[in-house]
């Protein structure tokens, strides 16, 4: 049995449980701040932060100085974009000699509208049509490699001199890939599926074919060679005439 004077003592088993007193005691009590050590609750925080606030600051400038002054090296994106070119170095050919005179030259401008559909189907389902704008250069020449033995005669007192040139021709024609565009173009529902299952990389080669054949046939209506024949003449007229000849005549063959 417990003795009467330790009826009011916690058992040593259970720690004694908190009165409504006790935890007033506690809240009321705050331990002397050490020294160096801010009180809670204090002024302490708010000057903290701007401390924080200006080491952070102070990093900021020294590492902008720092970088004007390359002294580091410049932050690169690392998921920037880049070029790589594996292409082969140029391989000579052939070499060859031109001899020819170019004397005239064409710039033509040409509208391709070319349509391929079939009969009785629908154009949203099968139907191909280009509107291609193709411009292209076209020169004439003389082949000067063609002039043969006795084209140029000279008269006894050589004051007069004849030559027989060869008829002027037209080059080929030169497309300006820079300058031709496709203005419009239209493809049926089958005619896109087919391009994502096989596609057909001639398409446009033959677009651009057509371009020029009409070109070509443009600069043969053009009057572009009689335009060669008289420039070539009047450039030998002025050459020879410079030599001493006071007579120059030119004629050409037939093509």
């Amino acid at each position: 049995m417990a003795r009467d004077g330790d009826t009011q003592q916690p058992t040593r088993e259970f720690p004694e449980y908190p009165t409504s007193e006790s935890l007033h005691d506690r809240a009321e009590y705050q331990p002397d701040p050490q020294p160096g050590v801010p009180a809670p609750g204090g002024g302490g925080g708010p000057r903290g932060l701007l401390w924080v606030l200006g080491a952070a600051a102070l990093a900021v400038v020294v590492l902008l100085g720092v970088q004007a002054t390359n002294l580091l090296p410049d932050f690169r994106n690392p998921f920037a974009k880049e070029q790589t070119d594996r292409s082969q170095p140029p391989l000579l050919k052939s070499i060859r000699d031109l001899s020819r005179y170019v004397a005239a030259e064409g710039n033509f401008q040409v509208v391709v509208d070319v349509q391929k559909d079939r009969r009785n189907v629908p154009d949203f389902l099968l139907n191909e049509r280009t509107l291609f704008v193709g411009a292209g250069r076209v020169e004439a020449y003389v082949d000067f490699a063609k002039i043969g033995d006795g084209a140029v005669v000279v008269s006894d007192d050589g004051k007069s001199v004849e030559i027989k040139l060869p008829a002027p021709q037209l080059g080929e024609t030169d497309l300006d890939m820079d300058k031709s565009y496709v203005f419009a173009e239209e493809r049926g529902l089958i005619n896109r599926l087919n391009d994502l299952v096989a596609g057909d990389p001639n398409r446009q080669q033959q677009i651009y074919k057509l371009a020029e054949d009409r070109i070509t046939s443009a600069a043969r209506d053009s009057g572009l060679t009689d335009r060669a024949q008289e420039n070539t003449r009047k450039m030998l007229e002025g050459l020879l005439r410079s030599l001493g000849y006071q007579k120059v005549t030119v004629t050409y063959t037939a093509p």
